[in-house]
């Protein structure tokens, strides 16, 4: 038994939900977003409620977890939004805005790097070093904050490089002479 896709998933007020032919959809303050339900997994949308069942075989027991997550990450989106922040560590690393979704990073290489945020991301900057990136897709702000991360990841002798605000690296000693 799926113990996540017990929990029904709660709709706020002023998300409307529609259920068509397999076909999950939200549409919400931060936009509108939708999901292909497996066919092992039934889907029921009450007035506040969107519950979920599923058959006995293993596959749908594991789809069922998926199914519901999914669907709580698309309700989350439309109604407040998917926030991630990175911060820069390093001396003269820092980010700016280049017009609109232009992200312009001086990550110590001997060219500045030019990110431009895909279709439903925001990107901002706060002070040099610190960068936002917001949306309502779960996936897309996760894959870009990823992307950026890339860059220039932190490495682990003195940990400069970009980072998410939360992460902590744990740094290594260097090696001595004897």
């Amino acid at each position: 038994m799926s113990r996540v896709a017990k929990v029904p998933v709660s709709i706020p007020k002023g998300i409307n939900v529609s259920l068509q032919d397999q076909q999950f959809s939200a549409r919400g303050p931060k936009g509108q977003l939708s999901i292909h339900i497996h066919p092992l997994v039934n889907v029921e949308v009450s007035d506040d409620l969107v519950s979920f069942s599923w058959g006995d075989t293993l596959q749908a027991k594991a789809l069922a977890g998926t199914m519901r997550a999914l669907v709580q990450n698309i309700v989350r989106g439309v109604s407040e939004g998917f926030e991630i922040r990175l911060k820069l560590v390093g001396i003269g690393y820092r980010a700016q805005m280049q017009g609109s979704g232009k992200l312009v990073l001086n990550l110590g290489f001997s060219h500045s790097i030019e990110y431009v945020a895909p279709e439903g991301v925001n990107l901002s900057v706060n002070g040099q070093d610190e960068v936002v990136v917001q949306g309502s897709d779960k996936q897309k702000v996760g894959q870009a904050a990823a992307i950026i991360r890339a860059y220039r990841p932190p490495e682990p002798y003195k940990g400069k490089g970009v980072r998410y605000v939360d992460e902590v690296i744990v740094l290594r000693e260097t090696k001595k002479k004897k």
